[in-house]
């Protein structure tokens, strides 16, 4: 599983409707409204780089209302939950 955040700025008027519009998209877990530079954080969590690749540049990039973005890859996790076994569940590995 690839696990990737992505910092997004966007048209202040049209954060709300980017945002859902964000969490519709297959390999978008969460979308988070966030104070700072940016106005929206984007969780992907896809099965490998070829999906990161085509949600980000397929998918996420074509909503109107961005206004520029920042990819960030995860390439480990530290946390209290067991997050590859939650968000694992139905997926095909291998």
């Amino acid at each position: 599983m690839v696990n990737a955040i992505v910092l997004l700025r966007v048209e202040r008027q049209r954060i709300n409707d980017v945002a859902e519009q964000l969490v519709a998209v297959d390999g978008v877990s969460e979308v988070y409204s966030v104070a700072g530079q940016f106005d929206l954080v984007a969780i992907l969590r896809t099965r490998d780089d070829d999906q990161l690749a085509d949600v980000v540049t397929g998918h996420l990039l074509k909503i109107k209302g961005i206004l520029s973005s920042e990819t960030l890859i995860a390439f480990r996790v530290l946390s209290k939950h067991d997050l590859e076994r939650l968000f694992s569940v139905g997926m095909e590995l291998g």
